[in-house]
């Protein structure tokens, strides 16, 4: 028997590989569409509830406007956002579908769908994998990852 190495015990470890490796498979399913992993994303945010402030848009996928910012730039400028400035707070700035964006919804879902069909990814191990994820999330929020680390003493 092959004794397992420490990297290959961690769980952290298997987490990134399988991120990578998730992000690799949408990039291959929505390169056909122009379209990267973060922008797909930024797009089921808006296909759920479209017309978002940036930041709820953030706030909704964990990113930083600093790193939103530039995504939804690209994806005006290939035609599938648009952004307003907002009567209540002319720093912020709504972001909404463009027709483009709306049209593309059902091919580019049923392509990812194809996809992870295609690799047997949906059914009963995911389920349970998403709802462990989920868990395994929700404490790492309850954790306040986010804030600033204690200095250490001199």
């Amino acid at each position: 028997m092959v004794e397992q190495s420490k990297l290959d015990q961690q769980l952290c470890f298997e987490l990134y590989k399988a991120s990578s490796n998730f992000t690799k498979l949408y990039a291959r399913t929505l390169d056909p569409f122009d379209l990267t992993f973060p922008q797909y994303l930024v797009l089921l945010v808006l296909w759920e509830e479209d017309r978002l402030l940036t930041k709820d848009i953030g706030e909704r996928l964990g990113l930083g406007i600093g790193t939103l910012n530039p995504i939804i730039s690209r994806m005006i400028a290939h035609g599938r956002l648009s952004k307003q400035q907002s009567e209540e707070d002319k720093r912020a700035y709504i972001i909404s579908l463009t027709q483009k964006a709306i049209e593309e919804k059902a091919a580019i879902e049923q392509a990812v769908y194809d996809k992870l069909i295609s690799c047997n990814i949906i059914g009963t191990n995911a389920i349970t994998l998403m709802r462990n994820l989920k868990e395994l999330n929700a404490a790492f929020a309850e954790m306040d990852l986010e804030s600033t680390p204690p200095q250490m003493k001199e």
